[in-house]
């Protein structure tokens, strides 16, 4: 209470001196750097609202340097990133020509570390580059449909356990054209109040009414089911001729896992339809890395459309649908996506091909396994030795990425916990948010990361709830402990420089063995 109360105060202190120093531009006592309207143009409708210009501009311009980082390397464990200097308090930036090596990258959805410069992978899509080029320059119904898309859409559909599968050229472009070709006027979409702006685009695109339950609670979806099979449509009392939910795998600001299991419940007891998001959780979760279905072990014919997407654990671009082929056939001839986009880069594709055929064991690699009930002991990636019952066990090297990742994940999550910091999320995602609140810290912890090499982001309204600014880290296999215990020492330091410790709950370990999981208690400071 105590946190939020300062939260506040602190957002009321920011807006008091912004307004301050509007009136000091205003008289010329401070120079003004935002743009301003031309004389002709005083009488048009402002481009933005009021409160966003002014927040914009005297609020998120502090921290501005926290964001839009200049990257100059492959974005994998370690990154290399352009410095940049502001003269001006964040108005613009000036390059020193000054490149800042081997940053710890804790930002990149870099999940099972396939964003490599050197690999398989590259090896694949560089030999395609030079066989088919780096573009289509066509759509899939003209010039555009290669032998290399309909082996992807095959291997997408046999991976995820379904009928039919169809591949798109951009992530966010597969919820935003995909969802207003599925329903329409007289349908009911059922989204939970933390959905991705891209499900919340198709669903306002595609005119059907929208209505929002509380993020993951199976007793909010359900009042709406009852209400929606009850009532009807408004005013006519018709009944919906759809009703589509809209959930995701992995929440990308939540960490938190859908609890899909009561969802397929719900969906069966109401005849609704289940448009499920995996882009955060594909390869990310599940014994096999095939999602949160796999992750429940649940039959993927009980989610009517599976969507997810090939920019994070694929190291790649675009997005996929799969489902029944009935559904396939239709999006071929009436998803926008689909019939308008231009057909995703062959190169593109084969980096794909080859990570999910990696996560499949089909690749021919194995990683040498070997695990002990006493030792745990982990090398550099991906060369992975755990000992168990003295027995050596050959392992495809996708599956060790994908347990890899679950290894880092609850271990990083663990120590956060342990030294007193608040986290959000479900104990096996790899999408970390650590508590920052207050409108002061989140440029400061940034600034203080980057000072010791750690790359991470840092995330405040509008995109969270005012009073819940947070760090959000995104663990990835190709991290090895060296790398998260140098991580997770720079941030206990700087969570006791900029006091971020607001956890009464720690986990306390009682060995020195932090990979073992009976070793961890949790008590009451």
């Amino acid at each position: 209470m105590l946190v939020a109360v300062l939260t506040y105060v602190g957002y009321g202190v920011l807006t008091l001196f912004g307004y301050l120093r509007d009136f000091m531009r205003q008289w010329k006592i401070e120079k003004c750097q935002n743009a301003t309207e031309r004389e002709e143009q005083k009488d048009f409708v402002p481009l933005y609202q009021d409160f966003e210009n002014f927040y914009t501009r005297n609020l998120y311009m502090r921290i501005r340097d926290s964001w839009n980082r200049p990257i100059c390397s492959v974005p994998g464990a370690k990154v290399d990133m352009m410095e940049r200097v502001s003269h001006d308090y964040n108005w613009t930036f000036t390059y020193t020509g000054r490149v800042i090596k081997d940053i710890i990258n804790m930002g990149s959805y870099n999940y099972l570390g396939f964003a490599q410069k050197a690999g398989t992978c590259q090896e694949a899509a560089a030999k395609v580059l030079s066989q088919y080029g780096a573009g289509v320059c066509s759509t899939r119904q003209e010039m555009g449909n290669l032998d290399k898309h309909e082996e992807l859409e095959k291997l997408v559909a046999r991976f995820l356990g379904v009928e039919s599968a169809m591949a798109y050229g951009m992530g966010f472009a597969t919820n935003s054209m995909n969802i207003p070709a599925l329903v329409g006027k007289g349908c009911l979409i059922l989204s939970d109040e933390l959905n991705h702006a891209s499900l919340v685009l198709g669903a306002r695109l595609s005119g059907a009414t929208i209505r929002i339950f509380k993020h993951n609670n199976m007793q909010s979806l359900e009042k709406l089911l009852k209400d929606a099979i009850v009532h009807g449509q408004p005013r006519t009392r018709r009944p919906w001729k759809k009703i589509l939910i809209l959930v995701e795998g992995i929440y990308s600001m939540e960490g938190s896992i859908v609890r899909l299991p009561e969802v397929i419940a719900l969906k069966k007891k109401y005849k609704s339809y289940l448009y499920l998001d995996e882009a955060h959780s594909i390869g990310a979760l599940g014994p096999s890395g095939r999602g949160v279905v796999d992750y429940f072990g649940l039959n993927p014919e009980d989610v009517d459309i599976m969507m997810g997407t090939f920019t994070k654990s694929f190291g790649a671009a675009g997005g996929y649908i799969g489902g029944k082929k009935e559904l396939i056939d239709y999006l071929r001839t009436y998803s926008h996506s689909a019939v308008y986009a231009t057909s995703m880069s062959p190169p593109v594709v084969e980096q794909i091909i080859t990570s999910v055929k990696c996560i499949m064991g089909e690749d021919g690699t194995t990683v040498v396994h070997v695990v002990t009930k006493n030792e745990r002991k982990r090398d550099i990636f991906p060369v992975i030795l755990l000992k168990f019952q003295w027995e050596w066990t050959p392992v495809s090297e996708g599956k060790a990425r994908v347990q890899q990742l679950a290894e880092n994940t609850r271990y990083f999550r663990r120590r956060l916990k342990e030294m007193g910091f608040i986290i959000y999320g479900n104990e096996d995602s790899p999408v970390v948010p650590l508590m920052l609140y207050m409108p002061a810290k989140i440029g400061a912890f940034g600034r203080e990361m980057l000072k010791r090499n750690i790359g991470v982001v840092v995330v405040g309204f509008p995109a969270t709830p005012i009073i819940e600014s947070r760090a959000r880290f995104c663990l990835s296999a190709a991290h090895t402990k060296e790398m998260l215990d140098r991580a997770l020492k720079e941030i206990d330091e700087v969570g006791d420089l900029l006091q971020l410790k607001y956890s009464r709950h720690r986990l306390v370990p009682l060995l020195d063995r932090p990979f073992d999981e009976t070793t961890y208690e949790e008590t009451e400071d």
